[in-house]
């Protein structure tokens, strides 16, 4: 083995060493949900809404509604509460009547906490209640109003124990699906070295070559214009300002997960633009540069990634932006922040496999290119870039079917990489499903590049 080679295995060896301590030593905050339970009688349909507080503060977002519509019968209502929450405040209905209330409490798993407000109410004025009554565990309201309600102090020390212990056996979990698929990767890679790094190797080999044509063809891009290279940076920045504009000042927008909506958008964007610019260059680089293509001893293999590259330039120029603004509203770097090389990465590898299937197909198919800027058009809403998954969260289903979408996986980790400063593996499930997804594309992409190739001399 030679020295370079020496060289790079220990830092591969360092690497993943470092990488092993780092998962070892990960402890996930404590997070998670309670469940309110209560038995509803009434006479009438009511509408049963509570809103989740610390301070006795409401609001919509924080709240959860359920209907009762089994007049004359006991229902069990249930609501989700999260653990941070200690006071709940309870809408009984949403029309004047008589409601019973028993069998209230809050629970978690096999834990239960009953509540004392039930047992001893206390009729408040202002809160459209006519009386109050507790008989035998049983609270009687009769209320006067369209929006009565009562205010419920949660205890959880039964309960909080069992959701941290819950919490770290899926961190534990987590870090040791992540550790066997680090680890069992780099054996594998390991093993299959000459295969896996024939198309690195011959990258490697054709470096200069790439970061040639890379530089030639981000100046070429904007060769004739007054500004420039200026444009490739102008251009996304309006679009950014456009949209926060829309969205901040015109839709009133506010913030989005308790984060300030530039900052929100910004970091989904990044990635977002990286993606479209690479995919966009590299499905047309054959086409671009086929005076190169019908060269006989020329690596046209090369011609994708040197369009990537390229965007990539103007890549690095935003992810710096993004970290001056973050730093500008209170969200410094951290070590997390590292995670942006690994989120970029992501972001390559991913549209590495799209391109070299896309680029050897629309030589022969010209229509792919207005296809895929359609797609890009539909994309960038499908994914949640400018708004929160979270606000479907009346539709579960609706929210996994959204993250099936692998740039939901990039664009949360660029978020998490600015904002939240979560590592990529405590989305231990998603991470394996993205890489899976890209080797998958890649080996599709690379398949497809393969088989149509010798065509591509004949028809450029």
């Amino acid at each position: 083995m030679g020295k370079k080679k020496k060289i790079l295995a220990g830092i591969c060896i360092v690497v993943l060493i470092v990488l092993n301590v780092l998962i070892l030593g990960h402890k996930e905050n404590v997070n998670g949900n309670y469940q309110l339970h209560l038995t509803v009688k009434s006479d009438i349909e009511q509408n049963v809404q509570t809103y989740y507080s610390t301070a006795r503060e409401v609001s919509e977002e924080m709240s959860q509604v359920e209907t009762y519509d089994q007049m004359g019968s006991d229902q069990e209502l249930i609501f989700s509460v999260p653990f941070q929450c200690n006071m709940v405040r309870l809408d009984i209905g949403n029309q004047p009547g008589y409601v019973e209330i028993k069998d209230v409490y809050l629970g978690y798993k096999d834990a239960k906490e009953n509540i004392a407000e039930i047992e001893n109410p206390k009729l408040i004025e202002g809160q459209q209640l006519e009386s109050l009554e507790a008989t035998d565990g049983v609270l009687k309201v009769w209320t006067n109003g369209t929006d009565p309600y009562l205010w419920l102090s949660l205890e959880t020390s039964q309960l909080y124990p069992v959701l941290e212990k819950d919490c770290m056996h899926r961190t534990v979990a987590k870090n040791i699906i992540m550790l066997l698929l680090i680890d069992g990767g780099a054996i594998v890679a390991f093993v299959l070295r000459k295969k896996a790094m024939m198309l690195p190797l011959e990258l490697f080999q054709n470096r200069k070559l790439i970061l040639s044509l890379a530089k030639n063809d981000f100046k070429t891009k904007y060769a004739g214009s007054y500004l420039g290279i200026v444009w490739a940076f102008v251009q996304p920045v309006v679009t950014i300002l456009v949209y926060w504009f829309v969205f901040s000042v015109g839709l009133k927008a506010g913030n989005v997960s308790d984060y300030p909506f530039v900052l929100y958008l910004v970091s989904g964007i990044v990635p977002w633009f990286f993606f479209q610019d690479a995919l966009n260059g590299g499905t047309n680089a054959l086409m671009e540069y086929n005076y190169l293509v019908k060269k006989v001893v020329f690596k046209i293999s090369v011609l994708p990634i040197v369009k990537m590259i390229s965007a990539l330039f103007v890549h690095v120029f935003f992810v710096g932006f993004a970290l001056i603004l973050c730093a500008l509203y209170g969200y410094m770097p951290s070590l997390a922040t590292l995670q942006i090389i690994y989120y970029s990465f992501c972001t390559f590898m991913l549209t590495l496999g799209l391109v070299y299937a896309t680029s050897a197909i629309v030589v022969f198919f010209r229509d792919l290119t207005q296809i895929i800027s359609i797609f890009l058009q539909v994309g960038i809403w499908l994914t949640p870039i400018m708004w929160d998954v979270n606000m479907l969260k009346n539709y579960p289903w609706l929210i996994r079917l959204f993250k099936f979408n692998p740039m939901y996986y990039i664009v949360s980790g660029y978020r998490d990489t600015f904002l939240m400063k979560t590592w990529f593996w405590e989305h231990a499930g998603w991470t394996v499903y993205f890489w899976i997804f890209t080797i998958l594309c890649f080996l599709f992409g690379s398949w497809v590049f393969k088989r149509l190739r010798i065509h591509f001399a004949d028809v450029l």
